[in-house]
Order: C-alpha cells, then sequence, then structure tokens
C-alpha cells in the first residue's frame, strides 16, 4: 500500500473506494433526513385549511416544490441503487464517482428546495415582497455557506482538495 494520492493515507485504489462510498453514504443519510422533513411539511400543507386560499403565483411556486422535492428524493437514492445494480462486479470506483457527483446534484436541488420552501411560507405569511427577499437572502445564504466559505477556507490552508465526493477515487 502506498500513499498514492499525498494525503498521508496508504490504502489501495479498493480501499479508497470503499472508504469513501462509505462517506458518501453518511451525506446522503443527512440529505435524505433534509429531504424527508421539508418533502412531509409540503405534503402537509395540501390539507392545511389555508391552502386554498393560495394565490396563483402561491401555488405554482408550491407545485414546483413538490417537484423539486420529488427529484432531491430520486437523487438522495440513486447512489444506492447505482450500487446495488453494480454491486460485486468490480466497478466500485466508478460508482463512488458517479455517486458522488449523484450526491452533488442532489445538494443543488435540496439548496433550492429549502430556500423555495421558506420563500413560500414568507410569502404566504407576511406578503410578495417578503417572500421575494426570503428567497433571496436563502440563496446568498447557500451559495456563502455551501459555496464561497468552503473554498476561502482551503484557498488559505494546505488542507485536502475541495472537490466533490469520490472525485479523488
Amino acid at each position: 500500500m502506498t500513499d498514492v494520492n499525498g494525503d498521508g493515507r496508504s490504502e489501495t485504489t479498493n480501499e479508497r473506494a470503499d472508504r469513501n462510498w462509505n462517506e458518501i453514504l453518511q451525506e446522503l443519510r443527512v440529505a435524505q433526513t433534509g429531504t424527508q422533513i421539508l418533502g412531509g411539511f409540503l405534503l402537509a400543507l395540501a390539507f392545511q385549511p389555508r391552502f386554498q386560499e393560495l394565490d396563483a403565483f402561491q401555488l405554482t411556486l408550491y407545485l414546483v416544490l413538490v417537484g423539486l422535492a420529488g427529484v432531491a428524493a430520486v437523487l438522495g437514492l440513486a447512489p444506492v441503487t447505482l450500487h446495488r445494480t453494480f454491486f460485486g462486479k468490480g466497478r466500485k470506483p466508478e460508482i463512488v464517482r458517479l455517486g458522488g457527483r449523484m450526491l452533488s446534484t442532489d445538494l443543488v436541488v435540496l439548496a433550492l428546495l429549502a430556500a423555495g420552501v421558506t420563500g413560500l411560507v414568507f410569502d404566504v405569511a407576511l406578503g410578495r415582497a417578503a417572500g421575494f427577499v426570503t428567497l433571496a437572502i436563502g440563496a446568498v445564504v447557500v451559495i456563502g455557506v455551501w459555496g464561497v466559505l468552503p473554498r476561502l477556507v482551503f484557498r488559505r490552508g494546505s488542507g485536502p482538495d475541495p472537490r466533490g465526493p469520490g472525485d479523488d477515487v
């Protein structure tokens, strides 16, 4: 075993793929919980008395968000299906790479979903202007915390490469 990636680990390609796959699974568990909470909230909204009072914009946004919740659920389960399909066929590094990309895509969908749900709630509770402001703030926070902040931190230090999960297999 050698340190093939210069990160101080002595592991084979298969060991690295196994470790990275386990890390992706842990991240998927967190993302799936968020998807379930937001999706469940959206589904429960349709059964509330005030749901009938939604205007055309709010109803459209609601339906888009339900669609995003469905896409997030599918993306969150896709790496597991991918693994199950190719399990035992010697394709683990490829599974990890594609699974990592699916997870990254799922996180983008979840970011849109989280910002959109917050915007919808503010729109219904306080009005259209508050909804748009909250949606914009949510987008800025997501971009800042998930995108800009990690790059700033990694630019300053000599930490690991901030590429997506599974990209180093």
